[in-house]
């Protein structure tokens, strides 16, 4: 090993571990031990360095009081945190649970800080028009909720959700009220069922590319991620994937995906139940975009084609509302939705009551359906508007995509020059951003694609978004030194085929 042999040159003693403990820091921090990864044991070590065992044991007893590594007894000690600045006073990374370390360093911090700076132009987070908000309605509806049931909206509720809101849901999806929880927007949803169905170790298909949210949430429970080619849609595919690697669940969105735009036609759809039936493997249906289509609304969704159980149905209304509400909901057998209750209790007994209430009668009384109807004439122009600028300012040679027929999203391919990183960090600095194609892979991947919302900003801002996003180009083309982009890919993805954490159908 490179970095036994460099300590060994030092000639340490058993007064030395101060020393061996400075080496041992300095080589986790520049990767030669990375995160997760174990650290010789202490009698192996001592032989191969020539000192007793006790400057070993010392030199990694400082390690773990800096936080840098964690012991376990039977097992060894293993890197657990990188090298903080020396003025922090209490080493918080070396405590932290192991599930917490494996969200370090992902992708979507530096860029979802960036997507809501008011001085950049944001094609980077998925947002309907909010200039068409029923603002109104909601306000109206919220002052007679406020007059009328001010106890029911302002205090303590059901975790499962305010009776009003189960039952509006239950009725569009024609299930019981017991067969609905409400969460917090599907990040909630997500991490919900990741608790509930993942023990570190199984194996998950998803998407890919796919929702990179839902890959930290899967990676943070533990979960394997297994992808399946989102844009081939091949059922034979998918069913090898179920016989080669046993999934414990498959996790897909089938409307208008993400970041794709793809939609699986009915006998997709159909068969892709029947597989999930024919081999007893829960089967998760993201479906947040399904109903902003442009022309033809997609076929029925899995869980109206399920007649068996096992289709788990995650929605939001974050798409086709605001994402500020924070509300979305879960439609799943009633043992599961009480499993997933009972986890949700755990880290908030109940969901903001007024949005509930009010979001309840804006569904009963059409105002959701009409505004969703509007939405989706908004969205079509916007989709129009940022395909006619972009054909405009960018040659086939350069930029490449099709318009998909519903959601929120371009997914584009870069021909040459820059990765979807390189170029987003001179996007930045022209004041524009988006989403690097990198981030939607289990795996390193898509390094020349890019995702682009047109939904969330207005015809003139994506005019000038997509100026701003040619110049960037031009500038990442002509500049002769790209900067390194493994830099925002989090260490978990970049070891990932060295652990076999991650697998592709690839």
């Amino acid at each position: 090993m490179a970095v036994t042999q460099r300590i060994n040159g030092n000639g340490y003693s058993d007064t030395l571990y101060v020393r061996l403990q400075s080496d041992l820091e300095k080589a986790i921090r520049e990767g030669k031990f990375v995160l997760g990864s174990k650290l010789p044991p202490e009698r192996q070590l001592a032989e191969q360095l020539q000192v007793s065992r006790t400057t070993v044991t010392n030199a990694y007893r400082e390690l773990e009081a800096k936080g840098l590594v964690r012991g376990y007894v039977g097992r060894g000690t293993y890197v657990c945190a990188l090298p903080q600045p020396t003025s922090v006073p209490f080493a918080w990374r070396g405590k932290m649970s192991t599930a917490s370390l494996r969200l370090s360093g992902v992708p979507s911090t530096a860029v979802n800080r960036n997507s809501v700076d008011p001085k950049l132009i944001s094609f980077a987070l998925g947002c309907p028009a909010l200039e068409h908000f029923p603002a109104e309605e909601y306000q109206r509806i919220a002052r007679s909720i406020l007059c009328r049931r001010s106890c029911d909206a302002m205090g303590l509720g059901a975790v499962t959700g305010q009776p009003a809101l189960r039952h509006a849901i239950a009725k569009e999806h024609s299930v019981r009220p017991d067969q609905v929880l409400v969460v917090a927007g599907s990040q909630q949803g997500l991490d919900l069922l990741a608790r509930c169905l993942v023990d570190p170790g199984d194996q998950v298909i998803v998407d890919r590319p796919g929702y990179f949210i839902g890959f930290q949430t899967f990676q943070a429970a533990g979960a394997r991620l297994i992808g399946w080619d989102a844009l081939r849609s091949d059922l034979d595919e998918l069913e090898n994937l179920i016989l080669r690697y046993k999934p414990k669940f498959i996790c897909t969105t089938p409307s208008f995906q993400n970041p794709t735009g793809r939609t699986l036609s009915l006998n997709q759809r159909k068969d892709l139940v029947q597989l999930a039936i024919r081999y007893r493997i829960p089967l998760i249906e993201d479906d947040p975009y399904r109903d902003l289509y442009f022309d033809a609304p997609p076929p029925p969704s899995l869980h109206a084609l399920d007649d068996r159980g096992v289709v788990i149905h995650l929605n939001t209304f974050s798409k086709v509302l605001a994402p500020g509400l924070r509300l979305g909901y879960i439609v799943a057998p009633e043992n599961v939705v009480e499993l997933l209750a009972l986890a949700k209790e755990r880290a908030a007994i109940f969901t903001a009551g007024l949005e509930q209430l009010v979001v309840a009668e804006m569904l009963g009384s059409g105002i959701v359906a009409s505004h969703v109807q509007q939405l989706r004439h908004e969205h079509r122009v916007r989709r129009d508007a940022m395909v006619f600028a972009l054909r405009q300012a960018f040659p086939k040679t350069r930029l490449t995509f099709s318009a998909p027929g519903g959601g929120l999203y371009l997914w584009c391919q870069l021909s040459n020059g820059p990765t979807g990183i390189e170029l987003n960090d001179r996007a930045i600095a022209q004041g524009v951003v988006f989403m690097p194609g990198e981030f939607f892979y289990p795996e390193v991947a898509g390094e020349r694609r890019i995702r682009l919302c047109f939904s969330g900003s207005t015809v003139a801002k994506i005019q000038e978004g997509v100026e701003r996003l040619k110049n960037a180009l031009a500038i990442a083309h002509s500049s002769k030194s790209l900067k390194d982009p493994s830099r925002l890919i989090p260490p978990q993805r970049q070891q990932a085929t060295k652990d076999s954490s991650v697998c592709s159908s690839e």
